[in-house]
């Protein structure tokens, strides 16, 4: 059974940094992981995802080249959205997800989720 737990959340001011941690278990091979947000009064978006065995991460526009998905060199069942340039629009809770099977998007149906984490940039 996938398990995951996010961790790293908190304030910070317009043009900050923060590192979104994602700890995954239950799987033994290649994992497709996402990270989506929701903000207020808003649908949940996905922001990214990667293939933990391998290959490139996506991005959807807003994000791009201000957000990274990466996972731990020595750890790799950990993932981290690294966010820089963060913007008051980019406040809300943060999940981290799992899908397993073929087309690894996050535009796909993830089936297993985090507890999220809050962001909250002003």
């Amino acid at each position: 059974h996938v398990q995951l737990v996010e961790s790293g959340g908190g304030s910070v001011q317009a043009g900050g940094s923060l590192r979104l941690s994602c700890q995954v278990s239950g799987y033994k091979f290649g994992i497709c992981m996402g990270w989506f947000r929701q903000a207020p009064g808003k649908e949940r978006e996905g922001i990214g995802s990667l293939y933990t065995g391998g290959g490139s991460a996506y991005y959807t526009d807003s994000v791009q080249g201000r957000f990274t998905i990466s996972q731990d060199k020595n750890a790799k069942n950990r993932l981290y959205l690294q966010m820089n340039s963060l913007k008051t629009e980019d406040t809300g809770t943060y999940y981290c997800a799992a899908k397993v099977g073929s087309w690894c998007h996050f535009k796909a149906d993830f089936g297993y989720w985090g507890q999220g984490t809050q962001v909250t940039v002003s």
